[in-house]
């Protein structure tokens, strides 16, 4: 359409910039639907924060082009385009968007999900399926702060119990005389002490010995002395004898 009338070309920009500003765009076909279940399905979509709108594919195939959006294979037959647009924090919510429709269709078969696009990327109705089974961002940021909390709160077990663990643990090796620099327990006294006296009955021990040894030099010279002292005393006798003879005969 090389040069649409004004209001074509209106029509045009209006598809052109809600496909720039929005997050997320799922294609549908609506043959079948009646006028009650259109409304039924514009409030479902808008519900979930979207917007439900019909166009014509030609139209839409060249806002399309214009800004770079390549899901022409998604256009054939009557189409509608069901939009997510970003929040006040900056983000869409393709989640919700997909699950609004996806609800509708199970009760609504004449709604045919073909695909879309979402971040600028092309996805297929499986895409769209898929995303429609996720949970809510609500849910999702709800569990992951309760994993966030789960490792902390073990984290803090860990630390209350670490004490008592550790004096048990400590406890257990005194008593088996295996901590490093504890006292070695009750036999180990004994031990050093049996260490310490050995020294000394080996002291005790070499000094017996060489008692033993010295014993038999001494008994021999006490017995040389008093053979010594006995022989001296039998001189003098024999002198003072000999002196009284020499006495009487003068």
């Amino acid at each position: 359409m090389d040069n649409p009338r004004p209001d074509k070309a209106a029509k045009v920009d209006e598809i052109a910039e809600k496909l720039e500003s929005a997050g997320t765009v799922v294609v549908t076909e609506y043959r079948g639907l009646d006028v009650p279940a259109q409304a039924q399905l514009r409030q479902a979509v808008r519900d979930a924060g979207g917007e439900f709108k019909i166009y014509k594919n030609s139209l839409t195939k060249i806002a399309a082009e214009r800004t770079g959006n390549d899901f022409g294979d998604h256009l054939v037959g009557p189409t509608a385009l069901a939009f997510a647009y970003p929040n006040e924090t900056g983000q869409s919510d393709p989640v919700t968007l997909s699950k609004a429709l996806a609800e509708f269709a199970k009760t609504n078969d004449k709604l045919v999900i073909k695909g879309g696009l979402m971040d600028g990327a092309v996805i297929g109705a499986a895409d769209v399926e898929a995303l429609s089974k996720v949970p809510p961002r609500e849910e999702m940021l709800a569990k992951f702060a309760g994993l966030l909390q789960a490792p902390m709160a073990k984290f803090a077990g860990l630390l209350q119990a670490m004490p008592q663990n550790m004096a048990g643990l400590l406890k257990a090796l005194i008593d088996q005389g295996g901590a490093p620099g504890a006292p070695a327990g009750e036999e180990a006294p004994a031990e050093e002490a049996a260490a310490e006296e050995a020294p000394a009955e080996e002291a005790a021990a070499e000094e017996t010995d060489a008692v033993d040894a010295e014993a038999p030099a001494d008994a021999e010279a006490a017995t040389e002395d008093a053979a010594e002292a006995a022989a001296s005393e039998e001189t003098e006798e024999a002198a003072e004898a000999s002196e009284d003879t020499d006495t009487e005969e003068d």
